[in-house]
């Protein structure tokens, strides 16, 4: 039990009149793990119902108190590697990464090489540890085949700062897109809640049912024959959200395989989606600063052949 004491410990009362299994309604309260990483915590005897252990399948009952332990994570010993990282501004808070198709933001158990933070070892004198020592230095994320502009934090007062500006929605993060299909109108404002697939507990999906508020603004540069290039704002930051409002309403990323088409014309693989631009106050002077990026050189030509095309 004293073990237990150092354990972060989570507290629900479950409050319903449906029969629901512990395994769902656990999910439904963490939606960025998977089910099987839930069940492995009550496999474990990390979940508690009533201060009692009960089974994956266990269905609760009005009133029912559950807590959920969670272990101290595995340390991961994360070495230093010369990777090619395009760091584009550094001072002694912060760094300015663009981040280019491929290549992961960070370890995990399984992926410990050759993501974006061991190269940033490498690079970098300090990184911030609020993270921990699997996520050293990253404020936020992009994904791994999603290419641009990524603040790095390389202390502890500079990433609370940047944290605290990014969920108060100050923090400007503008992307570029190419997606299929031609959008009628100029600009528009996407708003649906996002969660965890049910029906594929990797992907991410619109739902209506434990879904996190999500927001995203977007505005035409070029509509071609069957293609629309355009930028987004993220209001929120839901977990593949540009990816998955895209998709959801009939217009999906050129190149990606998860949300949108298996082929495309051009054959790229990976999604054609840049972060931009990035725009904050410094940690330090609260002077506002702005960093952009254009799109990488495949994208690019691509953009130029559609160009073409329209002439």
């Amino acid at each position: 039990m004293k073990e237990m004491m150092k354990l972060k410990i989570d507290k629900f009362k479950y409050v319903g009149e449906k029969e629901t299994r512990l395994d769902k309604f656990i999910s439904n309260q963490y939606q960025k793990y998977s089910r099987s990483n839930i069940q492995k915590l009550i496999k474990e005897n990390n979940v508690k119902v009533n201060d009692l252990d009960e089974k994956k399948k266990y269905i609760l009952k009005n009133g029912d108190e559950v807590k959920v332990f969670f272990p101290e994570p595995k340390k991961l010993k994360i070495k230093a590697e010369d990777i090619d990282i395009d760091i584009i501004f550094e001072d002694e808070y912060l760094a300015i990464v663009n981040k280019q198709r491929g290549l992961v933001v960070h370890p995990a158990p399984g992926n410990r090489e050759g993501t974006l933070v061991n190269g940033l070892l490498n690079k970098l004198d300090k990184l911030s540890s609020i993270n921990g020592v699997i996520r050293p230095g990253i404020v936020h994320r992009i994904d791994k085949d999603t290419t641009g502009l990524l603040l790095i934090a390389k202390n502890n007062l500079a990433h609370l700062e940047l944290s605290k500006e990014i969920k108060k929605h100050k923090t400007k993060r503008e992307y570029t897109a190419l997606v299929h299909g031609v959008i009628p109108n100029n600009k528009g404002k996407i708003i649906f809640p996002i969660g965890r697939d049910p029906k594929n507990r990797k992907k991410m999906a619109v739902v209506s049912h434990n879904g996190k508020k999500a927001v995203t603004h977007f505005e035409i540069i070029e509509r071609y024959k069957d293609y629309t290039y355009l930028k987004l704002n993220l209001e929120t930051g839901r977990t593949h959200q540009i990816r998955v409002h895209m998709s959801h309403i009939g217009y999906p990323v050129v190149g990606d395989l998860t949300y949108g088409r298996k082929r495309n014309e051009f054959k790229v693989e990976g999604q054609l989606l840049h972060a931009k631009t990035v725009g904050f106050n410094h940690p330090k002077t609260n002077e506002y600063i702005e960093f952009t990026e254009n799109e990488p050189e495949d994208f690019l030509a691509i953009l130029d052949t559609l160009n073409r095309r329209n002439k």
